[in-house]
């Protein structure tokens, strides 16, 4: 038993009916959604007391956690971060303070929308509510010795402030997908397939392109589940709610985890969900994804990163159409469209022991792929001014940018991309950042793009004869990421979608310093 201020923890009392899936209710005593009782509340005050006085160093070991954990991937920068969060604290827990929980719930409610509105992954904003817990615990717990009781109660509130943040990010999203739908449906109705040049979000009129938009639309008639397989950087979070899209018609959750981005041992309870007291710091129940997409689709990017075990109760969630909760007894049916991806080859992906041979078999069946951009570079001078358009609405410069100069444009036709989509991306937005004039010219572009030659043959090159081997095309493709990135090599990981430290390794590999 635990004990705060020399009184225990009030106890809920078991009954024959209690079989992990419900919580008897306390008779009198208030309950904040489902999840806070008001004497615990009352024990958290000192300890709420001591975040909002100290909000500041907790904001700054927040924010430290936070880099550490997303690294390059970070959506948010440190002051970004403060600007958003140390407001939430003050007034968040102030109102927690004051009992006011109606004053907390819309503080939450605003914050969930201004990080979806950001466009933070859902995942980073569920783990970075985690590591407040660890923040706030390095910060106070070594002027108030008292708090371990008050933690666990913490706990509860960080699951809480899930709850009300999550549901405020998918009303944003599920108002903006609804509106974008309307448009994108609209502009479809009105152009026949052999004309189309963009599609939900998707921008080419390549041939590659409109067969990817014929077979979006036909797996999105299938219920079954999807595995889309492209580089990193192709866009296929884009295919996934273009499918979604197309298979919907009112608006319905679509919920998308990176599965590299979450730890291996956080994916599974993500997933399925769990009951209270089912392991250390299990305060509260969770639902998970699967339940949360009820009625929509749920995308698993990058699934290969998931662990054989995890892989395994994947597959039988996918064919039982049922998730087990962590801790729970039964299992809850649900009713989710599952979309997954890899950057991988997937048959070398299974030799290598990354998936699971009998999940692969499941996926299979529904397999698209989408087009590097060096396949199809006739819709590079599309996606330039697509690029232009999205950033001079965003960035909003003084002096708009009005397009691209020609002998820009025929640099960027002529690069391949080892980046794709992303890197491109990323090279329109950094000429309107540090170019001045109205044209984007070809000195505003990097080095690599802006001043290409011809490379030369080599002994390995199709040209002699010889197909060109994985090993090659990597090393090429990291060299001209460098080369990109001016041997930044932060930014060159970013966009070959790798980490730093897997970046310096296949420098070493390759002899590329």
């Amino acid at each position: 038993m635990n004990e705060t201020a020399g009184r225990p923890e009030p106890q809920i009392p078991a009954t024959p009916e209690d079989d992990g899936l419900t919580t008897p209710p306390r008779i009198g005593v208030p309950r904040h959604f489902y999840l806070l009782w008001d004497e615990e509340l009352d024990d958290l005050q000192p300890l709420l007391a001591a975040v909002v006085a100290e909000r500041s160093k907790v904001i700054t070991a927040w924010y430290k956690l936070y880099a550490l954990h997303f690294g390059d991937n970070a959506s948010l920068s440190e002051g970004e971060f403060g600007r958003i969060f140390e407001p939430a604290l003050l007034f968040g827990d102030g109102a927690l303070l004051e009992k006011n929980m109606d004053l907390f719930a819309e503080n939450l409610t605003k914050l969930g929308e201004t990080l979806a509105e950001r466009h933070v992954p859902l995942s980073e904003l569920i783990v970075s509510l985690h590591l407040l817990e660890e923040a706030a615990l390095k910060v106070c717990a070594s002027n108030q010795t008292a708090f371990l009781y008050s933690y666990v109660i913490f706990d509860k509130l960080s699951h809480l402030r899930i709850l009300l943040m999550v549901d405020a990010y998918f009303r944003v999203q599920t108002a903006e997908a609804a509106a974008r739908i309307i448009a994108l449906e609209h502009e479809a109705a009105q152009l026949p397939h052999a004309a189309r040049s963009n599609f939900h979000g998707l921008v080419g009129a390549s041939p590659q392109m409109r067969t990817l938009y014929e077979r979006i639309e036909a797996a999105a008639r299938m219920a079954g589940t999807i595995l889309i397989v492209g580089e990193s950087g192709t866009g296929k979070e884009l295919v996934a709610r273009a499918i979604h899209e197309c298979g919907k018609a009112t608006p319905t959750p679509f919920i998308a985890l990176n599965c590299a981005a979450l730890p291996k041992d956080l994916i599974e309870s993500e997933l399925f969900g769990y009951k209270r007291g089912a392991f250390s710091g299990a305060a509260a129940d969770y639902p998970g994804l699967f339940r949360a997409a009820e009625g929509g689709s749920l995308f698993l990017d990058e699934i290969t990163e998931m662990s054989p075990e995890t892989q395994s109760k994947l597959l039988r969630a996918i064919q039982e159409r049922a998730v087990r909760p962590v801790g729970a007894l039964r299992e809850i049916p649900f009713n989710v469209r599952l979309i997954a991806s890899t950057n991988r080859d997937p048959e070398e992906a299974v030799r290598e022991g990354r998936l699971r041979q009998d999940l692969y078999y499941r996926l299979q069946a529904s397999v698209l792929r989408v087009p590097a951009l060096r396949e199809r570079a006739t819709d590079v001078p599309l996606l330039v001014e697509h690029f232009i358009a999205l950033f001079n609405q965003r960035l909003m410069r003084a002096e708009a940018v009005a397009g691209i100069e020609p002998a820009a444009l025929e640099a960027m036709v002529n690069y391949r991309w080892p980046g794709n989509v992303r890197e491109l991306s990323n090279v329109i937005e950094g000429a309107f950042t540090f170019g001045r004039a109205h044209l984007i010219q070809l000195q505003d572009l990097p080095t690599a793009v802006g001043h290409l030659a011809p490379p030369a043959e080599t002994a390995a090159s199709p040209a002699l004869g010889r197909p060109t081997t994985f090993a090659e095309v990597e090393r090429d493709l990291i060299g001209r990421a460098l080369a990109t990135a001016d041997r930044n090599k932060t930014a060159a990981a970013k966009l070959l979608g790798i980490s730093r430290k897997k970046l310096y390794a296949k420098i070493a590999k390759y002899n590329l310093e």
